[in-house]
């Protein structure tokens, strides 16, 4: 036999959210995932969590998110207990409305709106959440199916649980974008590093330590200690979760946005003053004790990041409280204290048993709310049938996705086999010879097997101190098989200095130019006579199968249009050039110039050219 509570519990709009969270469920766990090179996996929950477990993904803070944004439901909710609707602003009272028009409609105008704004915003949230992922899985996007997940679990809790539900989860979930892996800060996070290690460096030479400085690694002139301030390719870890905390404690302290967001940006520069005290207290260290001191300071200084920056946080916090009050602070006639609203010198309690009195016959009438209650399972399981329909064929689409062969273009000669460009050639008239160079074990290890290279040194006979190094490495079906050349560059010690724009020749007739992006970095070296600065100029740009780009932003805006518009995944060549510039950057600009007079016609022939255009 049912009990009355069991009733509610398997009522329309809870049930209907029950199965639309499982239907949400089945989808994103076995349809949630195209990109398989990193994480092979069809889950996008365990896309995610596999890298919140993995130390060297730099993710680790995405279980404190996760924790942090269940408490602060657990908060919401209980501040806005079912019992305080009276004194709720996330609960409006229904006005009263008059046996005649109930007579005559058999819902009011205000029941409508109310039935309609219950039904409609998480019916939104849920369509919309199932369109960004069938982009995010076509474009092989996971961050962007990941955003899916957090706006359909909001639909889903808005559907069951009533606005009090909506309302209560809308900043958790939002807080939770925090534990996407290689997050929104990641390229602001790798400059903002490599700002630390500037200043860190400085800092340390006006002491009158002389520190070297490579890319991210700080090294004693004897050798004596050589620090890693960042991976290669390493994520923003200090920076995301100094970031979230932030914004938590803006959130916990303030109802406006405006002093949250305040409290947010705020982090930024402590997070960079945090990161220079560590650098500068390690090189210190090692330089009096050794890397056994460097190691303990390394340790210690950790937890002082998050002490300087959340120092600096609460300060600011109790400051802009004392200096810059909100309405609720200075007297007016409410103040907010989480989400509930009290009287001046008057209790929550009070407020309530006073606010109750005052509306207690405001209310619908018992068989108004039956009424309702029936009109809106109705609707929620209107929602349910739609949101069931769309996510099946959603699955049948993403599922033939998945198992079709890729259908793409390739913009360069491959070689016999069609995995890897076409061989370099090994002598560029008589004045270069091609060395071939290996490709490492660990760019084996973590690109996709499908991934493909060709790579040369190549020689001056005439002089054997200029070389030029040409690298194409080109994607599988992954798109993850490139990325961004500076993060690695920086990681392998070198120092970029600045970028621009460059134009090489094709040496064939009307193929026009090859768009480029020119790096000017440098490493520095202790040589007999002191410090000495190596300087060398790095140029690189993207081959697709109709089009040749020169940033890292271009090809991914082209790729992720062509996969969803188009249905096309090209497999994309990432070239790269490096050589010498300290003979000057006109004479390192023309040995690249030599070098590719003689492979583009191999690699990237004038015809291939002007078919993909």
């Amino acid at each position: 036999m049912s009990t009355p509570a069991a009733k509610r519990l398997f009522a329309g709009p809870v049930l209907a959210a029950a199965v639309c969270a499982l239907a949400g469920l089945v989808l994103f766990q076995f349809f949630g995932n195209a990109s398989r090179g990193w994480v092979d996996t069809p889950s996008v929950f365990w896309w995610a969590v596999s890298q919140w477990l993995d130390p060297n993904a730099d993710s680790e803070h995405g279980w404190l998110i996760l924790g942090l944004s269940a408490w602060l439901l657990w908060r919401n909710l209980r501040a806005n207990e079912p019992g305080d609707e009276a004194r709720s602003h996330i609960h409006a009272v229904e006005p009263r409305r008059t046996r005649s028009d109930a007579k005559a409609n058999g819902h009011s105008q205000t029941e409508i709106s109310n039935l309609k704004s219950e039904i409609a915003a998480p019916a939104a949230a849920m369509l919309v959440a199932l369109a960004l992922h069938a982009i995010g899985f076509v474009a092989q996007q996971a961050r962007l199916s990941l955003l899916a997940v957090l706006l359909f679990a909001w639909g889903v809790l808005r559907l069951g649980g009533g606005t009090r539900w909506g309302s209560a989860a809308l900043f958790p979930l939002a807080f939770l974008i925090f534990a996407i892996p290689v997050n929104i800060l990641d390229s602001l996070g790798f400059w903002l590093r490599v700002w630390v290690v500037d200043a860190s460096a400085t800092i340390a030479r006006a002491a009158g330590v002389g520190v070297l400085q490579s890319g991210t690694q700080l090294v004693a002139p004897d050798g004596r200690y050589n620090y890693d301030v960042a991976a290669a390719c390493s994520g923003v870890r200090s920076l995301t979760a100094m970031a979230a905390l932030s914004l938590l404690a803006g959130y916990l302290n303030f109802n406006g946005w405006g002093r949250r967001a305040l409290i947010l940006l705020l982090c930024l520069p402590l997070v960079y003053l945090g990161n220079v005290a560590r650098i500068v207290a390690i090189i210190f260290a090692a330089q009096i004790g050794g890397t056994t001191w460097g190691d303990l300071a390394h340790e210690i200084m950790g937890y002082g990041i998050f002490a300087i920056v959340l120092g600096g946080v609460l300060a600011a916090i109790a400051a802009l409280r004392r200096w810059w009050p909100e309405e609720a602070e200075v007297g007016g006639r409410w103040s907010v204290v989480g989400e509930r609203r009290t009287e001046d010198g008057v209790s929550s309690e009070a407020l309530a048993k006073e606010e109750g009195l005052r509306t207690k016959d405001q209310g619908p009438r018992t068989e108004d709310r039956g009424r309702n209650s029936e009109s809106g399972g109705a609707a929620a399981y209107i929602v349910l049938s739609v949101i069931l329909v769309l996510s099946l064929a959603e699955m049948l689409f993403l599922g033939k996705i998945a198992a079709s062969p890729a259908r793409g273009e390739v913009g360069i000669v491959l070689a016999d086999g069609g995995t890897d460009p076409v061989d370099l050639p090994a002598f560029l008239g008589t004045e270069w010879i091609g060395r071939r160079t290996a490709v490492t074990a660990i760019e084996r290890e973590i690109l996709p097997p499908d991934t493909g290279f060709s790579r040369k040194l190549y020689v001056d006979l005439s002089n054997p101190s200029r070389q030029v190094l040409l690298s194409i490495v080109l994607s599988g079906r992954d798109r993850t098989s490139i990325h961004r050349p500076e993060l690695c560059l920086v990681g392998q010690g070198w120092t970029v200095t600045g970028t621009f724009s460059h134009r090489f020749r094709h040496p064939e007739p009307g193929a026009g130019f090859i768009p480029a992006t020119l790096l000017r970095v440098q490493r520095e070296v202790q040589t007999r006579s002191g410090r000495s600065i190596v300087p060398q100029l790095v140029a690189y740009w993207f081959v697709g199968g109709q089009t040749t780009v020169a940033s890292h932003l271009e090809r991914v805006l082209q790729d992720s249009w062509n996969r969803v518009s188009r249905g096309r995944a090209d497999r994309w060549a990432y070239v790269l050039m490096q050589t010498d510039a300290g003979d000057g950057e006109a004479a390192a600009l023309a040995r690249m110039q030599a070098v590719l007079d003689g492979t583009l016609p191999v690699f990237a022939p004038a015809a291939r050219l002007a078919q993909n255009r």
